[in-house]
């Protein structure tokens, strides 16, 4: 008997001097007389960072007990199928935060409570909202600076109506005491745990008396199938793409020259205009009475000058020959210098920061040249209107790598270079990222077809929505089917650009939900899994196929009643 718990959320406000107090799952564990045994691992996601902490422990003498603590709710960004996998598999959820940081819990209800339901589906699973911390209520300022200070914490009747939106159960933990943990706290998370080892039960009970009142009808006997890769979870070569793109300098569509025009260093508007505002301004996609930072106009002024429609010879592997590349001179030498280094930085997904600083150190060989070419790069990737130190550098790929910046540029006009027809509807796109990230698409566009030359691109066999659905992959590496049928046109269309990870993804997706419905569901259902199955064979989709197959013995005697069935050789 097991029971599995899953907290999200992160206790600690984000001005805490105090980062080492034990979490509240911590202090739980630690302090509950219920609990012995316990253990604790990190456990990573598919991209290689730290997403939670696995705890096993014993409770209630004999029954384990596994806590996975999330205190990043970047989780749902970047990797939506461990979280779905996670809640799927929950007894109870735990969802935690700081009544002091009000940012954090404006995040958790805007973006990530419509996420949490989604994942939820129609599961009956207890969730307990836990408000934890005593509010700072000093003698208010009136200075300007804090102002928002007065609204940074959370109010009571906000985290109700917080849980009344996901019908949980709220608690108020001014401090981790023993009071807060072990009685209030600890009793409520000891209820649901009971509550769940007899729901268990009674299932195991009704599923033994159905085994034995069904035993003379015999499935077929089908080996369960291996461990398929994609269960495992696939690796991201988002930014490996984008930096090929780079070397392989494929679609370049900007030239950038030292002011003696000696050489050219090729690039993407699309890419350097997803991680910086002053390329927008530089490129025309923002005006300057869009810019809000005087430092980035005055930089992009005297560091660059672009000179659209000058003539010089176009690269062989740029943009089609009737649009050369821009040509922009860069005013600064020691700067055009390391731009090839600064260049591999920002395709890499702009988090080897300390990496770039040893590449400029040893080319330039100089500490004030060094500094002078560094802090013009953290100008150009600054956010307008925030500080930016080395720091923040530092921790910029975190947030590049969960929000990926193309989306800015997914299914808009905005530096467009490709229209696609579909459906009598058109969908512009950029051809450097579809070159980046599909390889049909790189052949189509770069080889002696006619879409190589054309604007326009007509598109056939699929729909509009899973073609966008497939080109929003493409632009941020994530994709979220609304339903298994969804899932499956995804598949096909990932099958047909051969994209094998969004393929898979699809897969398990599909298995996923699949694996989630409850017998009567699955009686009632319109949905063919006889069809699915048809799909996945002929798409070359070997994994499910055969999962799908060993589905349908297992539960053989639901299938079996399905006019589809018959279907079946």
């Amino acid at each position: 008997r097991s029971v599995n718990i899953v907290a999200f959320g992160n206790e600690r406000d984000g001005f805490s001097e105090d980062n080492q107090q034990p979490s509240l799952i911590w202090s739980y564990l630690g302090r509950s007389a219920l609990i012995s045994q316990i253990n604790s691992s990190l456990s990573a996601s598919h991209i290689g960072n730290p997403v939670f902490t696995e705890y096993q422990a014993c409770v209630f003498g004999n029954v384990r007990l596994v806590v996975y603590d999330c205190p990043v709710w970047d989780i749902f960004d970047s990797d939506w199928y461990t979280s779905c996998r996670l809640i799927g598999g929950a007894d109870i959820i735990v969802i935690k935060y700081s009544v002091n940081d009000k940012t954090s819990f404006q995040d958790l209800k805007d973006s990530y409570l419509p996420m949490v339901k989604k994942a939820l589906n129609h599961c009956s699973v207890p969730v307990i909202i836990s408000a934890i911390g005593a509010r700072k209520n000093g003698v208010p300022c009136t200075c300007p600076l804090c102002t928002s200070d007065r609204r940074s914490c959370v109010t009571t009747s906000e985290g109700v109506q917080l849980a009344k939106e996901l019908g949980a159960t709220y608690l108020e933990l001014h401090t981790l005491n023993d009071f807060y943990i072990q009685k209030y706290f600890g009793g409520v998370l000891e209820y649901f745990m009971i509550q769940s080892l007899n729901q268990k039960s009674s299932e195991k009970m009704k599923k033994r008396k159905k085994t034995q009142k069904c035993h003379r009808v015999q499935p077929p006997q089908l080996e369960q199938p291996e461990k398929m890769p994609i269960l495992k979870g696939e690796a991201s070569h988002y930014n490996a793409d984008l930096h090929n793109l780079l070397c392989c300098c494929q679609c370049a569509d900007v030239a950038f020259y030292p002011e003696d025009l000696s050489m050219a260093v090729e690039a993407h508007k699309i890419i350097l205009c997803s991680v910086s505002h002053l390329f927008m301004l530089l490129f025309g996609v923002k005006s300057l009475s869009d810019a809000h930072d005087a430092s980035v106009v005055q930089l992009a002024q005297s560091l660059f000058a672009v000179e659209a429609g000058a003539p010089f010879p176009s690269s062989p592997h740029g943009a089609p020959p009737c649009v050369p590349p821009v040509r922009v001179v860069v005013k600064d030498s020691v700067f055009c210098s390391c731009l090839p280094d600064i260049l591999h930085f920002i395709y890499s997904g702009a988090f080897q920061w300390e990496r770039l600083e040893e590449d400029i150190k040893k080319k330039l060989k100089d500490p004030d040249k060094t500094e002078h070419v560094l802090e013009k790069v953290k100008c150009i990737l600054k956010t307008p209107g925030k500080l930016n130190a080395v720091k923040d550098c530092k921790s910029h790929p975190i947030k590049r790598l969960y929000n990926t910046p193309l989306r800015l540029f997914f299914n808009t006009p905005v530096l467009a270079d490709v229209i696609f027809k579909i459906q009598g509807a058109t969908v512009p796109a950029h051809r450097a990222v579809l070159v980046a990230r599909c390889e049909v698409m790189a052949a189509m566009f770069n080889g002696n077809y006619l879409e190589a030359n054309s604007v326009l691109v007509p598109v056939y066999g699929v729909s509009k929505d899973t073609f966008l659905s497939f080109l929003e992959y493409l632009y941020t590496d994530s994709c979220c089917p609304a339903s298994i049928l969804q899932a499956m046109s995804l598949l096909i269309c990932a099958e047909m650009y051969q994209v094998m990870r969004l393929q898979h993804i699809c897969e398990l997706y599909i298995i996923t939900q699949l694996q989630s419905m409850p017998s009567r569901e699955l009686a009632s259902t319109n949905l063919s899994i006889v069809s699915l199955l048809k799909k996945a064979k002929f798409h070359n989709s070997d994994c499910l196929s055969t999962w799908l197959l060993h589905f349908i013995a297992t539960n053989y005697l639901i299938f079996s009643q399905k006019p589809e069935f018959q279907e079946l050789s």
